[in-house]
């Protein structure tokens, strides 16, 4: 099998270095240039083309967002962002995700050879991730900016779930994602009308991002979306976003339903964790939720969607021929968690189904 070839694109000398260091030293992974910015990753791309390409995207000449949409137009291609953790950075890469972006790793501004060194495991997995995705379903994802819609606003965590709950009046949907996500959220929600069950959602995703793409989502659906605060109630027609780096956990009080927002060990390597929220909604809501494990890398979601169909839920994977990434999901079939397969065109009429 050949090796996956990179491309590094970034303004920083230190983060070419490290990331071409990082990179090579993994089996099977090659950079084939590492370039200070996209007018020179143009020149080098009409020589080469790369099999993924790991883009910065606030650098001089040319923004990495214009670079991205032009790769998208000509050849689409499998592009990770590597972006530092800010507020303002956030916003920017949530624009290169819905241009077409397959994944996001994280920089500080300080410190920075020591903290990529140690997320050494998580850049190589995401590469290699990256070189597998289906990126015609990213080229052919949502409107990159959709008119804006006016609305009213009127084990480790939990031990698993032993029996459903009595039926309620109240529903409730619980989305897991990770690799690809952003854009499938992006088509799911926006499909919604108002008057839908109230959604809890885990998407793998670092700490301050969710805030950004929870307010973007909002400003494109009818629905609300936020991203969830401790105590937070799920009601109709909202959507509520673990935030990146804490979990979330659906809890009952009579008949009504709340998260909860805690902090606690990685699950699955992830925090949020797919699997605690879906072990959650086993325990809380039982046969009154539907579970739907769409696109992402890795088996998190896998267990916890098979306890919400053992205690009386519905429960959905994505298909592969709608994933950017048929990880989560395969997993999840194989394991007998999912009762149905379906494509991502079909979640929102799904989610209805729950009224």
């Amino acid at each position: 099998m050949s090796n996956i070839r990179v491309m590094v694109i970034d303004d920083s000398a230190v983060v070419r270095q490290v990331l071409t260091g990082l990179l090579e030293d993994a089996p099977g992974i090659e950079v084939m240039a590492a370039v200070a910015d996209p007018v020179l990753a143009i020149e080098r791309l009409k020589m080469d083309w790369p099999d993924v390409i790991v883009l910065d995207v606030e650098m001089p000449r040319m923004d990495g967002i214009t670079f991205l949409r032009m790769v998208m137009q000509q050849k689409p291609t499998p592009v990770v962002i590597c972006s530092t953790l800010t507020e303002r950075g956030a916003k920017t890469t949530l624009e290169a995700m819905a241009a077409g972006a397959v994944a996001i790793v994280t920089k500080p501004k300080l410190g920075l050879k020591q903290f990529l060194s140690a997320s050494a495991d998580e850049l190589v997995g995401t590469v290699r991730a990256a070189a597998r995705a289906n990126v015609r379903r990213l080229a052919a994802g949502p409107a990159l900016a959709p008119t804006p819609v006016a609305k009213n606003t009127a084990d480790v965590i939990l031990p698993p779930a032993t029996r459903a709950m009595t039926q309620t009046t109240e529903r409730v949907v619980a989305l897991g994602t990770s690799t690809g996500g952003t854009q499938a959220l992006e088509e799911v929600l926006t499909a919604l009308p108002r008057v839908t069950p109230g959604i809890v959602i885990v998407q793998h995703m670092p700490e301050k991002f969710t805030a950004a793409f929870a307010a973007r989502l909002d400003s494109l659906c009818q629905i609300q979306v936020k991203e969830a605060e401790h105590n937070d109630r799920v009601l109709p027609g909202r959507a509520l976003i673990a935030p990146g780096g804490r979990h979330m956990l659906l809890k009952r009080s009579g008949a009504q339903y709340f998260v909860e927002v805690i902090d606690g060990p990685l699950v699955n390597r992830h925090r949020p964790s797919v699997d605690v929220l879906f072990r959650s909604v086993a325990k809380a809501a039982g046969a009154n939720a539907l579970g739907v494990i769409m696109t992402g890398m890795g088996d998190d979601g896998a267990a916890g969607l098979l306890e919400m169909r053992n205690v009386g839920a519905r429960t959905i994977a994505q298909d592969e021929e709608s994933c950017v990434v048929f990880g989560m999901p395969k997993e999840a079939i194989k394991r007998g968690a999912a009762e149905r397969t379906i494509p991502l065109q079909a979640v929102a009429s799904e989610i209805q189904k729950q009224l």
